[in-house]
């Protein structure tokens, strides 16, 4: 490709990805208000890397401007730049639904103008599916499990909007769908689990598997919202990037499609078994303490990835175990850089 454009591309997600088109792609263009934690560390390894990147300071929601003039001849656009935290939903709703669902639209709305023929991909959250009340869910082997869904959540399950963070997302998430639908562009919906690893300087909110990795090496009291019990399908991020770099080869069969991406059921993860390895790993016992469950948190979360292994034929190839350990060393080796955290 010639040129992409990757919004929010000094994040944890935007910066491994734009480390990974950078040595294929002639220009690789950053589009990000630099409003996350990492993201000067992110940006300097990115440029120590390559010569092909340019870094833009500018924001989707109050630089139109700037941003239809930025995505103008991309071949590609992926779109990570958003409010990433359930709980800062709730206390900042509007800002929430400015950067998530005004600020997606804007760029849908530059790329239509500008350059409708782009691939465009979404990165949206399992969130849209709510809190599944009415899925079964079991105690077993001291964690939560689905009762009657061996595959995991597939992309049929009703939509069911849960918190502000779930509303803004999932107004996102069909915008981009139907973008394809009316307009026929080609956009993409990637609706992501729980996404891990190097570089993600992740925070109590949002980012819970780096946050724990983090504070158990800076020996940080780590508090657990409801029983530990809570499970999750994890996906590796070097897994994740694999995934848009293949969908964006076969454009052709992912267009108008909406993928469940995540470690499926063979990639599992409790909170008290992630606490177990970092106990392996680091050598010692971690301290924590136990508080309520947050809003909106789902008991347990396990996609059904078999749509995009048969359309994109992509699966995942990092074990749960095997990715935590290679967040870990990332981790011990880059201690310094989150002193701030």
């Amino acid at each position: 490709m010639e040129k992409i454009v990757i919004t929010g591309g000094a994040g944890f997600i935007g910066c491994n990805l734009a480390d990974k088109f950078a040595k294929s792609c002639k220009k690789v263009i950053i589009f990000d208000n630099f409003s996350r934690p990492g993201y000067k560390e992110n940006v300097e390894w990115l440029k120590q890397r390559h010569e092909n990147i340019k870094v833009i300071k500018a924001d989707i929601v109050t630089d139109q401007k700037q941003l239809e003039e930025t995505v103008k001849g991309s071949d590609a656009v992926y779109h990570f730049a958003a409010q990433v935290a359930v709980t800062t939903s709730v206390t900042e709703p509007r800002k929430d639904f400015e950067e998530n669902a005004l600020g997606t639209f804007n760029v849908l709305e530059a790329l239509r103008k500008n350059a409708d023929k782009a691939a465009f991909f979404y990165s949206s959250t399992n969130k849209v599916y709510g809190g599944m009340e009415e899925v079964k869910v079991i105690e077993r082997n001291n964690r939560y499990e689905y009762e009657d869904f061996p595959k995991g959540i597939s992309e049929s399950t009703n939509l069911d909007f849960h918190s502000p963070y779930g509303c803004s997302k999932g107004c996102a998430d069909q915008y981009t769908r139907d973008y394809a639908r009316i307009y026929g562009m080609n956009t993409v919906v990637f609706r992501q689990s729980c996404i891990y690893g190097q570089r993600q300087f992740g925070i109590e909110d949002q980012g819970w598997v780096a946050w724990f990795t983090i504070a158990s090496a800076l020996r940080k009291k780590l508090t657990i919202y409801g029983n530990g019990k809570q499970v999750r399908d994890v996906l590796h991020i070097d897994d994740l990037v694999k995934a848009y770099a293949i969908a964006t080869q076969k454009i052709e069969k992912a267009k108008g499609q909406i993928f469940n991406i995540g470690g499926g059921p063979k990639n599992t993860m409790s909170l008290l078994e992630l606490l177990a390895y970092l106990e392996e790993f680091f050598g010692k016992k971690i301290d924590i303490r136990y508080s309520d469950w947050r809003p909106g948190d789902q008991p347990v979360y396990v996609s059904d990835i078999s749509k995009a292994e048969n359309i994109l034929g992509w699966k995942p190839e990092i074990g749960a175990k095997q990715g935590v350990q290679k967040l870990y060393e990332w981790v011990k080796e880059n201690k310094k850089m989150f002193k701030d955290l």
